[in-house]
């Protein structure tokens, strides 16, 4: 499969990064396997794998030989790129892909490569990091546009700028949100905000095991805890495990948050509304309705306005025997909720498939109050 053609498959992906050293961190794992590493991506479900073939790198076209006698994925050269000689190198050597980094190329250049890339059979991504390059590569028709975190010429990651071009990059391309992803929450945000896959170098590099890491950040479904109203319930929450921690900001709600409580930028947090909603700065927004004068049964989820999911709620299994069939038949991204608890959510997900799973009731002691043990219990079962 071509690379293009594997990060437009349907659902999420990732590129899955061999990096031994890096300019900014230093060494990663320079004495890395590139055959174990690409056979261990691949096991894991990577879309395409990603290597380095520049020195500043520690890499070298060598790695990338090697790298296409290990494995079927398609395989993207990552360097410096700016002549055709560089790009005849690349498809030589094995690679199915380019990148081509909108930073040190002009229009004219970017142009000539991308139809050189085309002539070789290649596939490019083309790299922006801000909103003037995003519109460049817009503007040279890239078909696939990576969005960078990292601002090259300072090593700064800016997670909130990359979202936000995220956001209003064209959904006809295929996008790519690299760096700055070490966890699933990350990933997933990056999801809803517009990307189809994320590019994972130093994160999978440094775990003991690359392929399992890569197998967690893609994981589903994502774990969230809800109803949370202290401070040392939320770092509990995140310590367990948690994805996602939700703060229910409706008033007639027993388990209402003052505010929405502190959480490290590997975790989102979900603001509840029921009724109508209001400013927030939470990650997602949990939306639940009226009908006559009640909630309703059930909410979307929605990401700067925009609808992301659906939140089937109340019960599951209990007293409805629809409750599976009606999550299952429901499209699009599902967070499953109500009446879930360490002792029956395996089976739930097995059954829907969710892409989350909520709770607030079996993680408590009493309404907003988190009982530890209880909170741990239910993200290790629901993981």
């Amino acid at each position: 499969m071509r690379f293009a053609e594997a990060l437009a498959r349907d659902g999420f992906g990732a590129i899955a990064e061999f990096k031994r050293h890096s300019p900014s961190a230093g060494d990663i794992r320079r004495d890395g396997d590139v055959t174990q590493i690409a056979r261990a991506y691949e096991a894991a479900g990577a879309r395409a794998m990603s290597v380095l073939v520049d020195e500043r790198f520690a890499g070298s076209w060598d790695d990338l030989r090697v790298a296409r006698a290990a494995t079927d994925l398609p395989l993207l050269a990552k360097g410096f790129f700016s002549t055709p000689a560089d790009l005849e190198t690349a498809r030589d050597t094995g690679a199915d892909a380019v990148l081509l980094l909108l930073r040190d190329l002009d229009d004219t250049t970017a142009d000539a490569l991308l139809r050189v890339a085309r002539t070789l059979g290649l596939d490019t991504l083309v790299e922006a990091h801000d909103a003037a390059e995003l519109s460049r590569a817009v503007a040279l028709d890239a078909p696939v546009v990576g969005i960078n975190a990292r601002d090259l010429a300072t090593f700064r990651i800016d997670r909130a700028a990359q979202l936000e071009l995220l956001a209003a990059a064209p959904r006809d391309r295929t996008i790519v949100a690299e760096s700055g992803i070490e966890t699933r929450a990350q990933a997933a945000l990056a999801e809803l905000s517009g990307a189809h896959a994320v590019l994972v170098g130093s994160t999978l590099m440094r775990a003991a095991d690359p392929g399992a890491k890569l197998r967690d950040l893609l994981a589903r479904p994502l774990v969230k805890v809800c109803g949370l109203t202290r401070q040392h319930d939320v770092d509990a929450a995140v310590e367990a495990g948690a994805d996602l921690v939700g703060f229910i900001l409706a008033d007639e709600s027993p388990r209402r948050a003052d505010a929405l409580l502190d959480v490290p930028d590997s975790v989102l947090r979900v603001a509840v509304f029921v009724g109508e909603t209001d400013d927030t700065d939470a990650d997602l927004v949990q939306f639940y309705g009226r009908e006559d004068g009640h909630r309703s049964r059930d909410a979307v989820l929605l990401r700067r306005g925009e609808r992301v999911g659906t939140v089937v709620d109340l019960p599951w299994e209990q007293g409805d025997p629809s409750h599976v069939e009606r999550a299952r038949s429901t499209a699009g991204r599902v967070m499953l909720a109500g009446g879930l608890g360490p002792e029956n959510v395996a089976e739930a997900i097995e059954c829907v498939r969710p892409w989350a799973v909520d709770s607030a009731r079996s993680t408590e002691e009493s309404p907003g109050i988190k009982d530890h043990d209880s909170l741990r219990a239910w993200v290790e079962a629901a993981r």
